[in-house]
């Protein structure tokens, strides 16, 4: 009996064996060959643009020095871009990790078509993730006159994407999470908003607090620099290269026609965002050259595309390690704002050294029930009482932000609001805006961008925002010490302008902590 058992175990056990592999090799990815591509390089001399005229230098203002504008709320980030897709005269170079298939990834298509068609040359580089059955329209795009679209780290189209997050784990779960927006190598736009509804106003039922930056003048060269590396990179794929053919002319004008189409169906729906894009001051202000730049030295931080590729000990091809010299300088101040916040153990140890040497670290970061990402918060929660003993401030993001205070800060008043904004400001002098999270993904996984501008005012308005306007949307976080020596932890905020205190995480049901309390056992800090 004991034999035949194990007989009978053994093969259950080979034959559920046999079956996984068989899975696994049905989920074996190919990629077209891709060395037939051809390099390009950015425009970097505007000379006799609108935009080269708009970013000369004041007179009084160091040459090297870039002037720069917050976008702050989502109609104006949006309207930002549009306004300089229309302003463009010679390129536009576009990377996003996120461009979807709603009303603003269809209006901001159509801006770059429409450019394209007055003979500005259009570069579009978009991460993969989001592009699954979309292939066709992407191949239709990069076949227009003067439009390019390339694909970077692409799934294989051979078989089921979910498959290959087995078959290629660590490769295509290392993803291209830029975001940079260039017109005529004079302007970028830098920050964390994707291409969606939910980074532009749109969405009713979800809207991001993000933060853009605008930026005239040499910021823009070393973009366009940073741009081209990406552009040019063995992992990005031009769209055709991908399907396998070039679309042919009718194809390319039922593309064309399906967005016209989609565009008319949403004009009643978006009625009032569209006479918002059109009434919009900063458009105006743009055309005229009219813009309230603020001027200061900046640094553009990029990782290196080789980082997908390579051994993630090889720190140097990382923007961390240009950005660290600012944090390691600290001397007085440190806010953060992270939506996805996973310090580890050693940036834990990191804060508490930096508040025992009599630095004020402020952080703000999503709630449980803010967070678009749940299964990220589990990584900010494991370390989030050590870090209030350290004398960290911790505020974690309302779910639910009053919609007269979208007019002062970042947040709107959707129906929900989620942090999205990554944001640094340092000693009240040095602004970091870009897509990087404080999270082991954006740190060691993913490649990121962003500018570090030391401009003072830029510091001072985002802190005065914080002093002000913290309380009012976030909740403050802290460890209190009960009559029986317990510490608990205790959220102090505002409710419909009330005062109230959570004695769990606010909004939340018990289901949803405890999925937390599950998935805090899980070595998964790595890929948070």
């Amino acid at each position: 009996m004991p034999v035949t058992c194990s007989k009978t175990v053994l093969i259950n056990y080979m034959s559920t064996l046999v079956l996984l592999l068989g899975l696994l090799a049905s989920g074996c990815a190919s990629l077209p060959d891709n060395t037939g591509r051809v390099e390009s390089y950015g425009f970097t001399d505007g000379g006799g643009t609108l935009l080269h005229q708009v970013s000369a230098t004041p007179h009084g203002v160091d040459p090297g020095q870039s002037g720069f504008l917050l976008l702050e709320s989502g109609l104006d980030a949006f309207v930002a871009r549009a306004a300089l897709a229309r302003a463009a005269q010679r390129s536009i170079d576009a990377q996003y990790y996120l461009l979807h298939d709603d009303l603003t990834g269809h209006l901001f298509i159509n801006e770059l078509i429409q450019a394209a068609e007055r003979g500005v040359r259009v570069r579009l580089l978009v991460d993969d993730m989001d592009l699954d059955g979309r292939e066709l329209g992407a191949a239709a795009l990069d076949a227009m006159p003067n439009m390019e679209v390339r694909i970077f780290n692409p799934f294989g189209r051979n078989v089921n994407r979910w498959s290959q997050f087995v078959t290629r784990f660590g490769s295509v779960t290392r993803r291209m999470h830029n975001k940079t927006f260039i017109v005529d190598g004079q302007a970028v736009i830098l920050g964390g908003r994707n291409i969606g509804n939910e980074y532009f106003e749109a969405d009713p039922a979800l809207a991001f607090g993000d933060l853009d930056v605008l930026g005239i003048g040499p910021i823009a060269g070393a973009a366009v620099t940073s741009f081209d590396v990406y552009w040019n990179h063995d992992l990005a794929y031009p769209a055709t290269t991908l399907i396998g053919e070039m679309p042919d002319a009718d194809t390319i004008a039922h593309v064309r026609d399906q967005m016209a189409v989609y565009m008319d169906s949403q004009a009643v729906a978006y009625a009032p965002y569209f006479t918002a894009l059109s009434e919009s001051r900063l458009a105006r202000r743009l055309s005229a050259g009219e813009l309230p730049l603020i001027w200061g030295h900046a640094e553009l931080l990029a990782d290196d595309p080789d980082k997908l590729l390579a051994d993630r000990r090889e720190t140097d091809l990382h923007l961390s390690q240009a950005l660290a010299p600012y944090f390691m300088g600290l001397k007085e101040s440190l806010v953060i704002f992270s939506p996805y916040f996973v310090p580890g153990a050693e940036g834990t140890d990191f804060f508490k050294a930096l508040v025992e040497r009599g630095v004020q670290v402020r952080i703000l970061t999503n709630s449980l029930a803010s967070t678009d990402v749940p299964i990220v918060h589990v990584g900010y929660v494991r370390h989030r009482r050590a870090l209030l003993r350290a004398g960290v401030e911790l505020y974690e993001m309302s779910r639910k932000v009053r919609p007269e205070q979208h007019k002062r800060s970042f947040f709107t008043g959707s129906s929900k609001a989620s942090l999205h904004a990554k944001s640094f400001v340092l000693d009240g002098r040095h602004v970091f805006i870009g897509s990087l999270n404080l999270d082991p993904r954006s740190l060691v996984e993913n490649t990121e961008v962003g500018v570090i501008i030391d401009a003072p005012e830029f510091a001072a308005r985002m802190l005065d925002w914080f002093e002000r306007d913290a309380d009012q949307v976030a909740f403050r976080v802290v460890l209190e010490t009960g009559d029986d020596g317990v510490e608990r932890l205790r959220w102090h905020g505002l409710d419909e302008g009330q005062p109230v205190t959570f004695t769990v995480d606010p909004y939340t049901s018990i289901w949803q902590r405890m999925g937390v309390g599950i998935l805090r056992v899980l070595p998964i800090d790595s890929q948070l």
